[in-house]
């Protein structure tokens, strides 16, 4: 199961059109390290940002929806540069930050080239509620 969900990721992240990437599941299931680990083994950089609890996240990105200054912004607070060939950006536990999980439609209408997953355990609900 892990080589087959890793195989799906690494052909997501070929794909010239990608769209942000969101992993829904239950609790516990694994959809942190899986994230983690395809970080790791086919990105230079990876860019863990966790919102459960994360007050300077959801400030970052409650503000507006201007993609650059979020870039900016996530460089300075985990300290990297972001590049958008080489960089995966991790959004775990989304669905705590409303506004995060609305920019992933401005990151794919403005800046499609940046590389990002997001996971959440209760996006289904969100989803289908």
């Amino acid at each position: 199961m892990k080589r087959f969900a890793l195989e799906k990721l690494k052909k997501w992240k070929e794909n010239k059109n990608k769209k942000p990437l969101i992993i829904r599941g239950a609790r516990q299931v694994g959809k942190t390290w899986l994230m983690k680990e395809f970080g790791k083994l086919y990105y230079e950089n990876t860019v863990y940002i966790n919102f459960d609890k994360n007050e300077t996240m959801k400030q970052l990105f409650g503000r507006d929806l201007d993609i650059s200054r979020i870039i900016k912004g996530l460089e300075l607070v985990y300290s990297t540069k972001i590049n958008s060939e080489n960089t995966l950006l991790i959004f775990d536990e989304v669905q705590e930050c409303a506004e995060a999980l609305n920019s992933l439609k401005y990151f794919r209408e403005k800046a499609a080239e940046y590389h990002i997953v997001a996971a959440g355990s209760l996006l289904a609900e969100l989803v289908a509620g």
